[in-house]
């Protein structure tokens, strides 16, 4: 079945094959030979009994035929779209078992898709990425991913790499035919070229991961700095107790939202201070840990605090080498004294993003703000992102495999050496797109240039 299992308004079977259509057609009663591309009104008989022209309708259904090559899996594919009674859909499965169909296995679709040729590994992979998003940013990549947005980066960057090779090999097996050996000067440029855009690649890696699997963020500071007003504020529902009397907070408190699309894991603290009994301390130790843990830190200050504590200087201090944010909240009330000290800290002014919990004021800058910190500042988001740690691992072998090129160039090394390096790169970013013959490298070479004449 293509739909989960349960009950729902719609459930599908769809079958895949030479005998998709065949077997389709005797599990249904229609009222005329399918036609591709064309949905068509049928009822699905009761397995039970044979004679199709006498058979019981228990459902009814539309059927589908996508004709081959013309399908998601560049076979004949028919879909039976029934009502999603498990005990329907159950004895459509079985019919088509006795019938000569089999239960594929998770993921054949796609994997048929895949060998077919009609999509290549990191659209296949897509597809998983699709099914999973947890947010809108998440399916848009994903969706950009179907189409071939990460292969269409890639694509270049190969081709340019082939055609290298095609070069060099052309240089030492038709030397003869005055075919030049390519100087160590033009090599060397050419493969510096082939790198630049990977490493631009590999770097973008660290945020499709935080687009993939999200990040989270602690917020710390001295009780009753509004950290749990902000926390509710953020996750725009009353989550976490507020009260006016300090200490409220006493242990975690997470929550996750979608900010910009990313999943973001919020994780609310007590606050930090010299504990008042047992259960406060545990829970103090816990935001220490919570803090330590956490990709990004919002340090919350009360605005209408006389000065800072030591333990905020001090958390101030250790913001200077963290993701981190420093937030002056209730400035909706006097604060003129502690914000000047706190600017005054702050590396600079901007570091420091002014809210109130209480009117929701500078809430939507420092919505922004952890964005930005999260994207890094000016940072165009391309598209063709990688997604997953085995893409990653193919374009650092790549990369990996260039520096030999660039070492051996520069050891003045013979061509033949140069290639292995080569064709090391060139079979890691098979492992994205697909596998490069040498077919492929052959007819470079004689469509490129004139051998043998």
């Amino acid at each position: 079945m293509s739909t989960p299992p349960g009950r729902g308004g719609i459930g599908i079977v769809r079958l895949s094959g030479a005998d998709a259509v065949p077997i389709a057609s005797s599990l249904v009663r229609l009222s005329k030979p399918l036609v591709p591309t064309q949905a068509q009104l049928a009822d699905i008989l009761d397995p039970e009994n044979e004679d199709a022209e006498r058979a019981t309708r228990i459902d009814e259904a539309v059927v589908t035929f996508f004709q081959a090559p013309n399908s998601y899996t560049r076979e004949d594919v028919v879909e039976i779209a029934a009502h999603g009674s498990p005990v329907v859909l159950e004895s459509l499965v079985r019919a088509a078992i006795t019938r000569g169909a089999r239960l594929a296995r998770p993921g054949e679709f796609t994997e048929r898709a895949f060998l077919s040729g009609r999509i290549d590994l990191t659209q296949a992979e897509a597809v998983r990425d699709l099914i999973e998003a947890q947010t809108l940013y998440q399916a848009k990549i994903a969706s950009e991913q179907m189409e071939g947005s990460l292969s269409r980066r890639i694509q270049p960057i190969k081709q340019a790499l082939v055609q290298l090779i095609a070069e060099l090999e052309a240089g030492i097996d038709f030397a003869e035919d005055d075919i030049d050996v390519m100087p160590a000067t033009v090599t060397a440029s050419r493969v510096g070229a082939i790198m630049e855009p990977l490493q631009s690649l590999a770097a973008s890696f660290a945020y499709s991961r935080v687009v993939r699997d999200g990040i989270s963020l602690s917020i710390v500071g001295r009780p009753n700095a509004g950290k749990s007003s902000l926390f509710n504020r953020l996750v725009q529902r009353e989550r976490a107790i507020v009260t006016a009397t300090p200490g409220t907070t006493r242990d975690l408190v997470t929550e996750r939202v979608s900010l910009g699309g990313i999943p973001l894991d919020l994780i609310d603290t007590a606050g930090l201070r010299t504990a008042q009994d047992e259960a406060e301390s545990i829970g103090i130790q816990k935001s220490r840990e919570a803090m330590a843990d956490a990709d990004v830190v919002l340090l919350v200050l009360d605005a209408t605090a006389d000065a800072l504590t030591p333990e905020e200087i001090a958390l101030m201090e250790q913001m200077r080498t963290r993701r981190a944010l420093v937030v002056l909240n209730k400035t909706d009330l006097r604060y003129e004294k502690t914000a000047s000290e706190i600017v005054n800290r702050a590396e600079r002014p901007g570091d420091v993003i002014e809210t109130s919990a209480l009117t929701g004021e500078g809430i939507s800058q420092l919505r922004e703000a952890i964005l930005t910190l999260i994207r890094g500042e000016g940072k165009e988001v391309e598209s063709g992102l990688m997604t997953n740690v085995r893409q990653q691992q193919a374009v650092s072998e790549t990369l990996q495999a260039l520096r030999g090129g660039e070492q051996a160039i520069a050891a003045e090394v013979p061509h033949e050496m140069l290639l292995i390096d080569l064709h090391s790169a060139l079979r890691s970013l098979d492992a994205l797109t697909g596998a490069t013959t040498a077919d492929d490298i052959l007819n470079l070479i004689f469509s490129t240039f004139c051998i043998g004449k």
